[in-house]
């Protein structure tokens, strides 16, 4: 299971394929839900990890539509579970140490906070792009008893977008060669990407607070 994980994280999928064939579907379904449904497990690569299939179904090794009906799948029900985790025991997983510190950092919760101060309830499209703030996004939409319909309604739909745009995303530019021998630079340079919203949020509040 170790293995797996670390294969994973480096999006691997040539060893994917090699140990796990079609079960592979299986594994990005619950890298996906798992990312975007337990609070505690942010930090999985998730816009990556769906560049990087999209790729490999350019190249012929994953089926293009089973791939973006599974993951769809996976990234609505993940949040979904979130989301009502949040709403039903939210304020108690927030007590919660281990070894004498909260397994959630306050962080990532103000983070996301601030997301829907100043997008509202667009935050659940736009953060479905942005590493952490995805994750916690529909648990703080729970916490707050958000609307549910507004929420599955926006929730369905920014996952369409995050799911679609990125696995086309791979398909349409794993024909570049330089990307397709350079897919752990790639990725990098998404996950870069996903998490500049957050650095110039943090700039952004650094400057506003040197100017009081």
């Amino acid at each position: 299971m170790i293995e797996l994980f670390k294969h994973i994280l480096h999006l691997d999928f040539d060893w994917l394929f090699q140990n796990y064939s079609d079960i592979v579907y299986i594994i990005l379904f619950l890298v996906i839900f798992i990312e975007t449904g337990l609070v505690i497990m942010p930090f999985l690569p998730g816009d990556s990890l769906l560049f990087t299939a999209g790729l490999f179904a350019r190249l012929g090794y994953l089926n293009m539509t089973y791939l973006l009906i599974l993951l769809f799948i996976a990234a609505v029900l993940g949040d979904n579970v979130n989301y009502w985790i949040g709403r039903k025991i939210g304020l108690k997983i927030l007590q919660v140490k281990f070894k004498g510190k909260k397994i959630i950092k306050e962080e990532y919760l103000s983070k996301t906070h601030t997301f829907f101060e100043k997008y509202g309830p667009k935050t659940i499209i736009m953060a479905r792009f942005v590493p952490i703030v995805r994750t916690f996004a529909p648990f703080v939409a729970g916490v707050a008893e958000m609307n549910y319909k507004k929420f599955l309604s926006f929730d369905i739909l920014g996952g369409a977008i995050w799911i679609g745009s990125l696995i086309f995303a791979g398909y349409f530019l794993g024909e570049i060669p330089w990307i397709r021998e350079n897919i752990e630079k790639v990725a990098l340079g998404i996950v870069c990407l996903s998490v500049l919203p957050i650095g110039i949020e943090i700039i952004k509040a650094k400057i506003s607070k040197t100017k009081q």
